[in-house]
């Protein structure tokens, strides 16, 4: 990726709602160039949406949860697709929203999920709807939880962190 539009994603990261020209004036190049380059990044896919990250404790939300679950058994192409569509249909009865639902492996796990709750008795009944889902070991769901409302946050939840890091290994390269 070339400097100029690690630096345009790079203060997108840190604010999607800077126009153009802002942002022109910000990483040193015209604003007809950091229009051609967005629309080219976005096209190509290297720019999925423009959002924005709330403060979830005034959303209502007092617990984010990091969840990590096994499958019983490998699923097929037709099982996980399956799963999905269960997984829409609980999602519309959900008291959790999930930020994040991904595959992965570590820890004798093989998914994950990031989720927010309302409390510690919404985060519960999520517990127990993911442990019964089908083909989940129920005996391998575990979750590890953070208090929203008590202060302070080490790092909290910003995509600012990621930009900078990225600018920052961009200028230790040769």
């Amino acid at each position: 990726m070339k400097d100029v539009e690690l630096r345009l994603i790079a203060e997108l990261m840190k604010n999607s709602r800077k126009s153009d020209r802002g942002l022109a004036k910000t990483i040193g190049v015209s604003q007809p160039t950091v229009t051609r380059i967005r629309s080219r990044l976005e096209k190509e896919g290297h720019i999925k949406e423009y959002t924005m990250i709330p403060d979830f404790l005034k959303l209502g939300f007092e617990i984010m949860a990091v969840t990590f679950l096994r499958f019983k058994k490998p699923l097929s192409e037709e099982e996980s697709n399956e799963l999905r569509k269960y997984s829409r249909e609980v999602e519309k009865k959900r008291s959790e929203a999930i930020l994040l639902a991904m595959n992965g492996l570590g820890l004798g796990y093989d998914r994950v999920f990031v989720s927010f709750h309302k409390n510690y008795a919404s985060y519960v009944k999520a517990i127990n709807e993911v442990k019964a889902f089908p083909n989940v070991d129920p005996s391998h769901v575990e979750g590890f939880i953070t208090d929203l409302v008590n202060e302070p946050h080490f790092q909290p939840l910003t995509l600012s962190a990621i930009a900078n890091y990225l600018l920052k290994t961009k200028e230790e390269k040769p």
